[in-house]
């Protein structure tokens, strides 16, 4: 990536060196021209003020009139038989490797096409799906979590107790990484006019049990910018660079968010160590996250991985799991399957799906987005395939389609459908998924005919570079689809 950036850079240096030549050739001629023929302009006239050139009357304002509106009702349902003709010629392409996938009509909740749809598949980051779905199951939409400084045991000891943000941010400004994160200054200032004097500080990251990695994980990314261990307490998500996406982590974010605070407050970063909180301990200062909403669109619409493992372990809370791994990926399993979604194929390791262990069948993505996007489908009453009708007017789960980014538009799809398959640009939304190993995308589209079909395309056993541009085209053939 980085020897991408620098060709380009290269690249961009030629184009400025080029216009300058241009700029300094034109010049020469302007002087050439200049030396030949002597103009004679009245500094009063309007040629003489402008050089000569006539100025246009000014523009009529320009109304903007957004055109936003649901898909129509009267649009035509796609048939089985048209939408696999379309489709043939491009889910053969050999660049998806292993390739599983189904589509749905969201109007009806019909499964139109699959192509192994019950095949457990590496699912990369459209896992996020899945903690998405189970946490706005789980969780009010305005749940938040609270980092506090409380009294320690010995004196002159205060305790930074992470409650599970990782959101928390020491930019100067208070705008960090995350949409609206809880800032550190504010326990600063808390601090100080708490009059209570302090000269060493312990970081209590209890809340969080068991591994800070997670199996499947690979440790290389956490300099390259992924990961960072999972502690209870972080600042921008462990980033050392606190704006980048893809910065380098800390590999001890909990220390590190304990040793920022100290030279905020003056004392010396030597004197942060891992330690708990006494029981009943003064509270001094605290700070809130976000509301879960925002939380969730930052995490789907950047594919954030901390921010995912944070929220598996707020919804292992809410549910009465542990905070650990395992408790977040068996507590999002079962609020999925109590809400009627059958987790057949499903094996999860972590939140977020850096594990390449996840595996992940096609039908149940498919499933929770087209249940999300059905209409009117009557508030808890099982719909025609029996799944427990979520994504009402009133039920959570349709609040999962407005996170998913917009091709060539916003977060993860911003590059995506800008060059080829421009007919899904503003079209298809989706959650994408990539690693090494893996690529999908989760989502749903407005086909030609005006009915929305949502969709699970995963593709494994092939690099991203090969099996990304065959997904779009995937998804961009179901937005030209007219197959009713």
């Amino acid at each position: 990536m980085a020897r991408n950036k620098q060709n380009i850079g290269g690249l961009e240096a030629k184009r400025r060196r080029r216009t300058w030549i241009v700029v300094a050739s034109a010049l020469v001629v302007v002087v050439g021209v200049a030396a030949g023929v002597i103009v004679t302009l009245k500094p009063w006239t309007e040629e003489f003020r402008h050089g000569g050139l006539t100025i246009a009357a000014q523009p009529s304002p320009v109304k903007p009139l957004p055109q936003v509106a649901p898909a129509p009702a009267t649009a035509p349902a796609p048939g089985a038989k048209g939408l696999a003709a379309a489709l043939a010629p491009v889910v053969g392409n050999p660049d998806l490797g292993v390739f599983a996938g189904s589509v749905s009509d969201a109007g009806s909740g019909n499964v139109l096409w699959t192509a192994d749809p019950d095949k457990p598949m590496i699912p990369a980051s459209t896992a996020k799906v899945l903690t998405t779905a189970a946490a706005l199951l789980a969780l009010p939409p305005d749940h938040r979590v609270t980092t506090q400084v409380v009294a320690g045991t010995a004196p002159g000891e205060i305790v930074l107790v992470g409650g599970g943000d990782p959101t928390l941010t020491a930019q100067p400004d208070g705008k960090g990484y995350y949409t609206n994160g809880a800032r550190l200054s504010d326990l600063v200032t808390q601090l100080k006019n708490s009059g209570h004097r302090a000269d060493s500080i312990a970081v209590d990251t209890s809340a969080f049990t068991g591994s800070s990695m997670a199996q499947g994980w690979d440790p290389a990314d956490i300099a390259g910018g992924s990961i960072a261990p999972i502690d209870s307490v972080m600042i921008d998500g462990g980033r050392q660079s606190a704006l980048k996406d893809y910065s380098p982590r800390s590999a001890t974010p909990g220390l590190d968010a304990g040793r920022q605070l100290a030279t905020e407050l003056g004392i010396d970063p030597g004197k942060v160590h891992l330690g708990t909180a006494p029981t009943g301990a003064a509270k001094l200062a605290s700070v809130q996250s976000a509301p879960l909403r925002d939380r969730l669109r930052d995490m789907m619409v950047d594919s954030d991985d901390v921010l995912a493992e944070a929220i598996g372990r707020e919804i292992a809370l809410a549910t009465g799991s542990e905070a650990s791994f395992t408790g977040a990926v068996n507590a999002m399993a079962t609020t999925l399957r109590a809400a009627g979604f059958d987790t057949t194929g499903l094996a999860l390791h972590d939140a977020s799906g850096l594990s390449v262990d996840d595996t992940i069948p096609p039908r149940l993505l498919d499933r929770i987005v087209t249940v999300a996007a059905l209409p009117n489908n009557g508030g808890g009453q099982s719909n025609s395939s029996g799944v427990s009708a979520a994504g009402t007017a009133d039920d959570p789960l349709a609040t999962l389609l407005d996170y998913l980014p917009v091709a060539g538009a916003t977060g993860t799809l911003s590059d995506r459908y800008t060059g080829q398959d421009r007919v899904g640009a503003g079209w298809v939304r989706a959650k994408t998924g990539t690693l090494d190993v893996a690529s999908a995308l989760v989502g749903y589209v407005l086909d030609h005919d005006g009915r929305v079909l949502t969709f699970a395309l995963m593709s494994n056993q092939r690099l991203p570079e090969q099996s990304r541009p065959a997904l779009d085209a995937i998804a961009t053939t179901l937005r030209n689809c007219g197959c009713s």
